[in-house]
């Protein structure tokens, strides 16, 4: 089986290559790959090369595959695996795969497993960790907003308070509770406001801060005030960059309780520091983004972690649990992480967008793995001069400027 895959081969050396895939083994399974979302970790994961944790000292002789936001479609499986898969049947990935307690993940470790590639053999130790995941979903590319989704969901699960006189953490957001999301209307911080509205353990108060007045403007019109209170959450979208105090401003909306959970999505220390000023007893202030600086850092009321019980976690990634819970609440139609993606593009676009990533202004980068296509902003549609391209912006422009199911299939169906 051939296969055309965008191998790592060093420090900033991707190629888009057409190579020979070995028949699969008796544990293995061969899948056709749809959709794939381009991560910053496949860019980390680029510029460092063999220096990366992930990726194997080898690669110059033994290239792996990028990629691990993917979906696609089961064509063969080995006979240790046939009771539980079938041919044609729809799949996402756990990339976290922790096996043997090993690093290695599709994406940064494998010969023969990535996103960015048309056919892909997947080893056993997917299956034997569960984390190769029945999708039923309606469009590929949900299955591959599954992976960043299960990381928002990993956020508000890890969050955690306690009680006077007990020992226990009591694990997830405070039911009822005043939370809030700073820097929050950027691809992942829109996830994260759909989940506080739609899943089972809503905040009573969402507060979304942001210093970027259109992203603010995307962001409600998306995920709307509205919607938010028939969904029992009272939705506030805050410009902190037009306020004197912000801090003041966000407290008196708790008549100065405060707040008991506290997302941050940007790596900034006034941010975090925001964060920790409008925390209220108990509070949990969750640092959900990835700073870049290992020796990034922040002030921290000791005082208050003393008397007022206030503590931080961190999360870097979902489990697998998460994940299948944003699988099942896509299926269900009750979130819908469309709104991260801005850009699309076909498989001869990965390289330069995988290696420019930082440079690219937006949200997702999805890319169709069996076409070619150059990487395209979803609002530049119109301005295209090719036919299908345009076709694409009559269909996102009927859904809110979004990418859609409708819009995947005419797609695949014409490119």
């Amino acid at each position: 089986m051939k296969t055309k895959a965008v191998r790592l081969y060093g420090k900033n050396d991707l190629r888009l290559e057409e190579f020979e895939l070995p028949a699969i083994k008796d544990d293995e399974i061969l899948a056709h790959i749809i959709s794939d979302s381009i991560c910053m970790s496949s860019y980390k994961a680029a510029i460092q090369g063999k220096d990366h944790k992930r990726v194997p000292d080898d690669i110059d002789v033994n290239p792996i595959i990028i990629g691990h936001e993917f979906c696609g479609e089961i064509v063969e499986v080995g006979a240790k695996w046939q009771d539980k898969f079938k041919p044609g049947q729809k799949f996402a990935i756990q990339p976290a795969i922790n096996y043997k307690g090993s690093l290695a993940a599709p994406g940064y470790s494998y010969k023969h497993v990535g996103g960015s590639a048309t056919y892909v053999i997947i080893p056993h130790e997917f299956m034997e960790e569960g984390c190769l995941l029945p999708y039923e979903g309606e469009a590929f590319f949900y299955g591959s907003l599954a992976e960043p989704m299960s990381c928002i969901v990993g956020g508000y699960h890890a969050s955690y308070h306690t009680q006077a006189g007990s020992y226990v953490h009591s694990m997830g957001i405070v039911e009822g509770g005043n939370a809030a999301i700073l820097a929050g209307v950027g691809p992942m911080g829109l996830g994260a406001i759909d989940y506080a509205i739609h899943c089972d353990r809503k905040p009573k108060r969402l507060v979304v801060t942001d210093i970027d007045s259109a992203r603010l403007e995307r962001a409600a019109s998306i995920l709307t005030v509205e919607d938010a209170k028939a969904n029992g959450v009272e939705l506030i979208y805050l410009n902190t960059g037009e306020m004197d105090d912000p801090v003041k401003y966000m407290l008196d909306l708790t008549d100065g309780k405060g707040y008991d959970d506290v997302f941050v999505f940007a790596p900034v220390k006034p941010v975090v520091e925001m964060g920790d000023k409008i925390l209220g007893k108990d509070g949990c202030l969750n640092f959900f983004a990835g700073p870049t600086n290992p020796a990034f850092s922040a002030e921290f009321n000791f005082y208050n972690v003393h008397y007022a019980s206030t503590h931080i976690v961190g999360t870097s990634g979902g489990n697998t649990d998460d994940m299948i819970e944003s699988i099942k609440m896509m299926e269900k139609g009750l979130i819908d992480p469309s709104a991260m993606v801005t850009h699309i593009g076909g498989i001869d676009a990965v390289v330069d967008t995988t290696l420019n990533l930082p440079k690219i202004p937006g949200g997702k980068k999805l890319i169709y793995v069996n076409i070619d296509m150059p990487l395209t902003a979803i609002a530049d549609f119109d301005k295209s001069d090719d036919p299908v391209i345009k076709e694409l912006a009559n269909i996102v422009a009927k859904n809110n400027g979004l990418w859609c199911a409708e819009a995947e299939k005419y797609l695949l169906a014409n490119k």
